[in-house]
């Protein structure tokens, strides 16, 4: 199933942008709220989504637009220890995990699938589920030097 595109939020505050990691499907625009006193110039030179928002401060907002499924690194040309990342998926169905490391992805049909683990600076892990039509479908994953798809 498809869904309508949405508007997400990544907020400069206190030098920082919050959240570090956004997950979002293709066509979902991203509005870049600067919080901050200070001027903020977000920018990106990813391979699947390129913009240079220019300077702005408080209360001003920039939007952008992510048309293509990639990893997108953003980051302040003024403050160079600022930067997060927009991951742009082809779905709706993904999840970012709790504080615990939990997640939930609701409403997934039954069927075979693939699910992937995504770390911004270690390796991915990929692992094929079974959903059943009745139930709640279990895949923990173990991410970093050495780990494996746990069983």
């Amino acid at each position: 199933p498809s869904r309508a595109p949405m508007r997400n939020a990544i907020t400069q505050v206190d030098g920082t942008f919050l959240p570090h990691v956004l997950p979002v499907m293709v066509g979902d625009t991203v509005d870049m709220l600067n919080e901050d006193s200070i001027f903020h110039n977000v920018f990106s030179l990813s391979d699947a989504r390129e913009f240079d928002l220019g300077l702005y401060q408080k209360p001003e907002k920039k939007s952008v637009v992510f048309d293509k499924v990639g990893r997108v690194d953003v980051m302040c040309s003024i403050h160079t220890q600022m930067s997060c990342v927009v991951l742009v998926l082809e779905n709706s169905f993904f999840a970012l995990t709790d504080g615990t490391g939990r997640y939930a992805i609701k409403g997934l049909p039954a069927g075979k699938y693939v699910v992937r683990a995504w770390h911004e600076r270690l390796p991915s892990v990929r692992r094929e589920i079974v959903v059943e039509a009745e139930g709640e479908t279990k895949a923990d994953f173990v991410l970093g030097p050495g780990g494996k798809k746990a069983e």
